[in-house]
């Protein structure tokens, strides 16, 4: 029979007044590769972060060979700056002449190897050169690229060739399939099988739906209690129900009221001639001629580093070089005198890379609230009115017990359902959904999809959805657009 390579007795875990992980039971034997899975704020973050040493536990966590060395590939990772410290914005990386003050992928990977072995196909002590691992993860052209101009998908590529040039005995991967195109994906499922051949033992946070072959175990989570752990074969995911304000005819008529908006008159929220981006000689959008006419619902896709966010980033005022660019927002060409707060009123926003950079600080509340204005916090009293809409769309998500805590004390999955209720709280003539879906669970896809088709339908909201999960697109977008390497794919 296998050995024992970790064991969990009686682990529970409190942070404030809240328990997480209640009196967990576990074992790993050598040669297990385990999934955990589980509803969002099930406390399967938190399990990894103990596992790490980076929370206060009661009980008893043992690793049976000395020695063992761990490696965690984060949901979120921040990068520091060239300064040392995180004092990142997201705009950033639209801003040429701020992006230079993060280094580069190549300089963050010499960190964990001598340059000529990141320079040079020169082995390692692991199993894999360098070169082989860094090549199945397609690092090389990303080399020179600063790190704050990484794509989600190309973040997420970076932080696991860190991880494996660790050379750890466990790697911990929380949701690593989170932001990665459909190759991105199908590459990491081949990358984990890979890893579990050469002897690495995996614990893996993840849906049920992208459980990779090597793996062996799932064990799942609610509550912060064991619900399932045994062989993946005999594993049948739950259908999990969400229990929601439904938004019935008096929840609409509500909304409608306390979220009441002048009709929208405009012809085309976006008009995009001939749009073309680039820093230096990197060419991000090439020849972009696109229109988004009023109510329109539209999808926007493409592999990792296509555009995607770029793209965006002319729409949400974020980037600068909309103002050297042929474009028109809601009838009005960018750089004729309107204000960035004028077109930020006018859209809600979401994407991987606001939540990042968003103040962990800020109560769910506040965060809710700060959509009103457009701003990174809230900076001022709220009306009645304007307290009763934050209450509304609380009720809406789900979110009354998380109402006073902090961003930074819940799970990623709860803090993304806080900032969506902080783009859809003013009601307004556009949103712009960046993978919205990003780190819930399915009941919380599966509604919030719903939600979106709802509130399109009652206000005649113009939708920019972008997902690499065609499930995750409400019924209600009807149109395609599709970027690669910067241009639109026909």
């Amino acid at each position: 029979m296998a050995e024992k390579f970790l064991s969990l007795e009686g682990v529970s875990v409190q942070i404030g007044n809240k328990q997480i992980l209640n009196n967990l039971y576990f074992n790993i034997l050598h040669g297990e590769q385990w999934a955990i899975t589980g509803p969002s704020g099930s406390g399967k973050s938190v399990l990894a972060h103990t596992i790490m040493g980076r929370h206060f536990y009661t009980g008893e966590i043992k690793y049976h060979d000395p020695g063992t060395r761990i490696a965690i590939v984060e949901q979120q990772h921040r990068f520091l700056n060239r300064s040392g410290t995180a004092d990142l914005y997201y705009q950033q990386r639209f801003n040429a002449s701020d992006a230079d003050q993060t280094i580069t992928v190549e300089q963050e990977l010499v960190q964990y190897l001598p340059e000529a072995a990141v320079r040079k196909n020169s082995p390692s002590p692991g199993t894999l050169s360098t070169w082989e691992w860094l090549d199945h993860l397609h690092i090389r052209p990303l080399l020179s690229r600063p790190l704050i101009q990484l794509s989600n998908g190309e973040n997420k590529r970076v932080q696991l060739a860190i991880a494996l040039l660790e050379e750890p005995d466990l790697l911990i991967l929380d949701n690593p399939f989170l932001g990665l195109d459909t190759e991105g994906r199908s590459t990491l499922h081949r990358i984990i099988d890979m890893l579990a051949e050469k002897g690495i033992q995996l614990l893996l946070i993840a849906s049920p739906k992208e459980l990779p072959g090597a793996i062996t175990h799932v064990a799942r989570l609610e509550e912060g209690e064991w619900t399932f752990h045994d062989i993946k074969q005999r594993f049948q995911p739950p259908q999990e129900a969400m229990e929601r304000a439904h938004l019935d005819a008096g929840t609409l008529q509500q909304l409608q009221q306390l979220s009441s908006r002048e009709p929208d008159t405009f012809s085309s929220a976006v008009k995009m001639t001939d749009v073309n981006i680039h820093y230096g000689e990197k060419i991000l959008l090439q020849h972009i001629s696109w229109e988004v006419k009023r109510g329109e619902r539209w999808n926007v896709s493409g592999p990792n580093g296509a555009g995607k966010s770029t793209l965006l980033s002319l729409i949400t005022a974020d980037n600068p070089q909309a103002y050297a660019n042929d474009i028109w927002l809601f009838d009005r060409k960018r750089g004729s005198g309107e204000t960035i707060w004028e077109i930020k009123q006018k859209i809600g926003f979401v994407s991987p890379e606001l939540h990042l950079y968003f103040d962990y600080s800020a109560t769910c509340f506040e965060v809710i609230a700060s959509g009103l204005f457009d701003t990174i916090g809230l900076f001022r009293l709220l009306t009645e009115e304007q307290e009763q809409r934050v209450l509304l769309w609380i009720r809406l998500l789900s979110l009354e017990n998380l109402r006073s805590l902090r961003l930074a004390q819940l799970s990623t999955g709860q803090q993304r359902m806080v900032l969506l209720a902080r783009a859809l709280i003013k009601n307004p003539p556009m949103l712009i959904l960046d993978e919205p879906c990003q780190g819930l669970d399915e009941a919380q896809t599966s509604y919030f999809r719903q939600l979106i088709g709802l509130l399109c339908e009652a206000f005649g909201t113009t939708l920019i959805y972008v997902s690499h999960y065609r499930e995750e697109i409400p019924d209600c977008v009807d149109r395609f657009l599709r970027l690669d390497n910067g241009a639109i794919v026909t």
